[in-house]
């Protein structure tokens, strides 16, 4: 029997405007110049501003209120009757020439690396070699752009595919989207947008260049016994395999060979190339000083000029096609005021997160990495009252540069352990340590993992063997046997 039943519930849902907001942040400083591009090239309305002479440029003024102002303006247009003037836009007063994406810090020269063919660049350029169609193509530079830093695609491919739906009204069947990936993942570097490590490998197998027996033993491993490969139960995978010592040893030699991590190491494409900052911190005068690193950024506004020719017929009735062109550069004009107001957003947002972090760090800015403190994605939320998920979409993938060198911002969170003083010390200063210890040790007889975690027990510091033995392997330090020098 059907019976019928009433279910009230809350729903979470982000409108279109907070979607690309949050894209935005994702981006770092190069990407969105491209972005902007883009939008350029998509939106009329929108011009890039060249150079303004210094009489306009001494009448701007920026302030946190622009940034609501804006988004309070296109509320109310949506709100508003059909009816509007061009004097309804030239009101606007930060419209009136505010570079509006661009830092009003004072012009400073900063040594910064020199620009180079990104990883993005690099995959786009493979993208744009595939013949796709447009809606494809779209989710293809999506996937590129939710990469990792190790080159991971961590966010599920259903989810970018219905945020396309979403926001952009894109369709793809998830057949098709799988397939992109696929293609994706052949990119150079090989293994590129995997989704797990078992795909990753998978993958750079599939491609290998190598024996194809010993490639066809090291896939059916990965793919029929990865939990066991895994744990390194290496005798029930040659027993269940059927396979003799010398063969298992070559297929777990060409899955040794393979990388883990296919975007590490390829931010920049070009060799002995380097990263260009987010951010700059530098100390003037005894302060430390935050500037976003957006001189070179395309500064955009609204083209006054488009709009104008709706002042001479404001009074008259219009015809269906005029009717249509008014529409269409209505949703043009709301879509240009959104884009340059989370531009604003994105900037006052990636600011309040940096001078956070220096707050925080202050004395691994003043002394060094041994002065690193332990810190986690909620202690920068709480600061700046924002949700950890906006924390780390700006972490990702951005670097500053500082009198200590250039650093990604993920390098600065770190979980702490206590010592017996009570204090805090970081993960990473404690990986430091262990690198000093193994350097200064004696090569006729080097200190095992065990040795070096009593070592820095007598320091206060109750560090377990286990967890030694991962630091040392984050460093890429052989074990003691194998750091031995017979002198």
């Amino acid at each position: 029997m059907l019976t019928l039943n009433q279910r009230l519930s809350q729903q979470q849902r982000l409108s279109p405007q907070q979607i690309q907001y949050q894209k935005l942040l994702q981006l770092n400083n190069l990407a969105l110049e491209q972005r902007i591009k883009t939008e350029l090239e998509l939106n009329p309305l929108l011009v890039e501003e060249m150079e303004l002479d210094t009489d306009q440029d001494d009448k701007e003024k920026e302030t946190e209120d622009e940034t609501q102002s804006e988004v309070d303006a296109a509320e109310e247009a949506d709100k508003a009757d059909e009816e509007f003037t061009l004097e309804d836009f030239m009101n606007d007063d930060e419209l009136d020439h505010e570079k509006l994406n661009r830092s009003n810090d004072e012009e400073t020269f900063h040594p910064i690396a020199p620009q180079r063919t990104s990883l993005y660049e690099h995959l786009r350029e493979q993208l744009m070699m595939l013949d796709l169609d447009e809606n494809l193509y779209i989710l293809g530079e999506e996937i590129i752009g939710n990469l990792d830093a190790d080159g991971y695609l961590k966010r599920d491919l259903a989810e970018i595919v219905n945020e396309l739906e979403l926001f952009e009204h894109i369709k793809i069947d998830m057949k098709d989207a799988e397939e992109l990936l696929k293609k994706i993942q052949k990119f150079d570097p090989i293994g590129i947008a995997s989704r797990t490590l078992q795909e990753c490998l998978i993958v750079q197998l599939q491609e290998a260049k190598a024996d194809e027996y010993y490639k066809y033993i090291a896939i059916k491993i990965l793919e029929d016994y990865y939990d066991e490969f895994t744990k390194r139960r290496f005798d029930i995978i040659k027993k269940k395999m059927k396979l003799t010592d010398d063969t298992l040893k070559e297929a777990l030699d060409l899955i040794q060979k393979m990388n883990p991590k296919p975007g590490e190491g390829n931010v920049d494409i070009v060799e002995m190339n380097q990263v260009t900052p987010d951010f700059i911190i530098e100390k003037n005068n005894g302060s430390w000083t935050v500037t976003l690193n957006d001189k070179s950024m395309p500064s955009i506004t609204i083209d006054k000029k488009y709009l104008e020719m709706f002042d001479a017929n404001k009074r008259k009735k219009r015809t269906d096609r005029e009717k249509e062109t008014y529409k269409f550069l209505r949703e043009k004009f709301e879509s240009a005021k959104w884009f340059i107001a989370c531009i604003q957003q994105r900037r006052d947002t990636l600011m309040k997160i940096m001078r956070a972090i220096l707050e925080m760090q202050y004395e691994f800015f003043e002394k060094g990495p041994k002065y690193l403190k332990p810190m986690i994605y909620k202690d920068i939320a709480d600061i700046i009252g924002m949700d950890i998920s906006t924390i780390s979409r700006v972490v990702n993938g951005k670097y500053v540069q500082s009198p200590q060198g250039i650093h990604e911002l993920k390098y600065f969170f770190s979980e702490g352990l206590s010592t017996d003083t009570g204090e805090e010390v970081s993960n990473k200063h404690i990986r430091e340590r262990v690198k000093e210890i193994i350097e200064s040790e004696n090569k006729k007889a080097p200190y095992s993992d065990e040795k070096i975690a009593k070592m820095l027990q007598a320091e206060g510091i109750h560090v377990a063997r286990r967890t030694i033995a991962k630091y040392r392997e984050m460093l890429k330090i052989p074990v003691a046997r194998l750091r031995k020098e017979n002198i």
